[in-house]
């Protein structure tokens, strides 16, 4: 029986108007069109913005290469660039009540998850703002008395970053106070489902003393405003953070220009348990793992590895404490699973979980959607009884789905573990070191957590293998990504003619 936290009706005061920065300016779009955000949790629109096309791209484009090209940004001083990127860490953590409503009443998100990520978000920014003065090339003094080389590291220009919608402000936080430590000015196009944040930390950044120019906010569809940003001949980067099919399109199109690539993309994380595991410890990391954000998280724990021994008795616990979720309104403070994004998506999900039990998996709890009165929700759902060829368990649900399947011996697990084309995350549980140690360095994976799970802190690299994407997000080396190195290769003396005779 699931837990049902009703939402409450939205008063017609809740809609809010956005335009566009492009160049220091909040503007309207080339062809004066909008696009309208409904809430999922309350089915009502909630904001309008103004749909940016392939002309507002270019503008924005074309602000975001002035700024850099003249140097007001990349030629500012680390320490210039850190002092801002801190004053905007303050207010976004001033701002941060706003920020979490915006992004909860949009994305469907609980706001008690939502205001957690914003704290998340400012310290994130603080992390970008202390880098920026760690930021170095090298000196080389051993290459011979007529020679010293040294290695500049500089910006690498103009950047794309593309975001998703299942966390707007989060992951914007990820990419963009990187960028602009490095010294990148930047184009940022949010997904128009959840682009109210990230078009608020536009006004945050000029505030904090981003000149205009360095950081433009356009909103649109990926074919009209997110294309551009990946094939203009002007961009020198595109970061992108989405489904692997359009990381793939991203890729494609960046080819054209050969610009740098980083794609944070999906994800099937698997957790392998033991026997021998903490399993009260397990079960609450596996409902937080499967239904927080509603599973619409690339690194969701949606695929369970169990021991056969185990098995049965750990999925009946889950399905007791999956039972006392809350799901509802995403407003409400008690609320720990929100709202779908769209009623598509709903759809989507609600079709994985009917082919799997076509294909022969049970339905140990949920397994339908949760009609609320207003927006559109999903009970959160197990499947036991999940082979590794069906679909469910090798593909990207993004839902409050989670599949159990079952090994005998660490061989078999690691292989279902790397048995798929994601390599995001995974978990291993066992209070035998030497076993979580042994899955660590066999699973191919770009984090691994042992006896934890969705843990995370600014200093640790996050990306993943294979189809989940290229490249990493955080960690001390974060900056560095956004930028080329330069060789000097200078030579000390009176030069040696070697090559034209004499």
């Amino acid at each position: 029986m699931t837990v049902l936290v009703r939402p409450k009706p939205l008063g017609d005061d809740k809609v809010r108007e956005f335009r566009m920065l492009i160049d220091g300016q909040w503007v309207a779009g080339a062809e004066g069109r909008t696009i309208e955000r409904v809430a999922p949790g309350h089915g009502v629109v909630v904001s309008r913005y103004q749909a940016a096309t392939k002309v507002d791209a270019e503008r924005a484009i074309a602000a975001a290469r002035r700024a850099f090209d003249d140097g007001r940004w990349p030629r500012m001083t680390a320490s210039e660039r850190s002092l801002i990127l801190l004053r905007a860490a303050d207010m976004i953590a001033a701002r941060a009540d706003e920020l979490a409503f915006l992004d909860a009443i949009e994305s469907g998100k609980p706001i008690s998850q939502a205001k957690g990520e914003l704290a998340g978000a400012a310290d994130i920014w603080r992390y970008a703002a202390a880098l920026a003065r760690e930021l170095s090339g090298e000196s080389y003094n051993t290459l011979g008395e007529g020679t010293l080389g040294v290695v500049l590291r500089e910006a690498i220009g103009v950047v794309s970053i593309i975001t998703p919608w299942n966390f707007p402000f989060l992951i914007v936080s990820q990419k963009l106070p990187f960028a602009l430590a490095a010294g990148c000015t930047t184009v940022v196009k949010p997904s128009e489902l959840t682009s109210a944040s990230t078009l608020v930390l536009g006004e945050i950044l000029e505030a904090a003393g981003v000149p205009a120019g360095v950081v433009n906010i356009i909103v649109g569809t990926g074919p009209e405003a997110g294309a551009p940003l990946t094939t203009h001949p002007d961009v020198d980067m595109v970061s992108f953070t989405g489904s692997t099919g359009v990381g793939r399109l991203t890729m494609a199109n960046a080819a054209q220009t050969l610009k740098k690539v980083s794609l944070e993309l999906g994800g099937k994380n698997p957790q392998i348990v033991f026997p021998d595991a903490d399993l009260d410890a397990f079960v609450d990391a596996a409902v937080f793992g499967a239904y927080f954000n509603a599973g619409e998280c690339c690194n969701a724990g949606s695929r369970l590895i169990l021991h056969r021994d185990i098995a049965d008795e750990v999925t009946g616990r889950i399905a007791a404490l999956a039972a006392k979720v809350k799901v509802g309104d995403p407003l409400d403070p008690e609320t720990q699973v929100g709202a779908i994004i769209t009623p598509q998506h709903l759809e989507k999900i609600a079709g994985y979980v009917t082919a799997a039990a076509v294909e022969g998996a049970a339905v140990s709890h949920g397994g339908a959607a949760l009609d609320l009165g207003m927006g559109q929700y999903m009970a959160p759902t197990i499947l036991s009884a999940v082979r590794p060829d069906m679909a469910v368990a090798r593909e990207e649900v993004f839902g409050p789905v989670l599949s159990v399947l079952t090994f005998e011996t660490t061989e078999e697990a690691v292989r279902i573990a790397n048995s798929i084309d994601y390599g995001l995350s995974a978990g291993v549980w066992s209070r035998d070191f030497d076993t979580c140690l042994s899955i660590g360095r066999s699973v191919r994976a770009g984090t691994i957590w042992m006896n934890t799970f969705m843990d995370g802190a600014s200093e640790l690299p996050f990306g993943g293998y294979r189809q989940s994407g290229l490249g990493r997000e955080l960690g001390r080396h974060a900056v560095e990504d956004y930028t080329e190195t330069k060789t000097l290769n200078m030579h000390i003396g009176q030069r040696t003619n070697w090559w034209m005779p004499r």
